[in-house]
């Protein structure tokens, strides 16, 4: 239950990011970005994996590229469902996709599957006579 909350409040932290970056989406205070990005969260849980399959013949064709129309109408989706946040446009909503995305990902690779906080260690050398392995 602690990661959920704490990948919730990281989620938040990147939609306030996106609105700090981007001039067209609008947040008017702590709550409505909380609430917005829970909705998002639920949305990317639910329907997107059948937004997903339903396009899958223009995504192939698109080389993957129509997963940011995808991100940018549920986006759109949930800030006309979520009062104190607004997008105002399509392109925005791509940009504002994009942002919330990247942020939320680098947010999250800090964060281990219990919802703590962990350290990797990515490269693990140690030197074995003239070498590192």
């Amino acid at each position: 239950m602690r990661g959920i909350l704490i990948r919730w409040l990281l989620s938040t932290a990147a939609v306030l990011a996106a609105s700090w970056f981007l001039e067209g989406i609008h947040v008017s205070g702590f709550l409505p970005a909380f609430l917005a990005a829970g909705l998002l969260g639920i949305l990317n849980a639910v329907l997107r994996p059948l937004l997903i399959v339903l396009t899958l013949p223009i995504n192939i064709l698109t080389i993957g590229l129509f997963t940011f129309v995808i991100n940018a109408f549920l986006l759109k989706v949930v800030s006309s469902l979520i009062p104190g946040f607004d997008v105002d446009g399509f392109w925005t909503a791509v940009f504002g996709a994009i942002v919330i995305g990247a942020v939320s990902w680098i947010l999250n690779m800090f964060i281990g599957g219990r919802g703590s906080v962990e350290r990797y260690d990515y490269i693990d050398l140690k030197r074995k006579g003239q070498r590192w392995e």
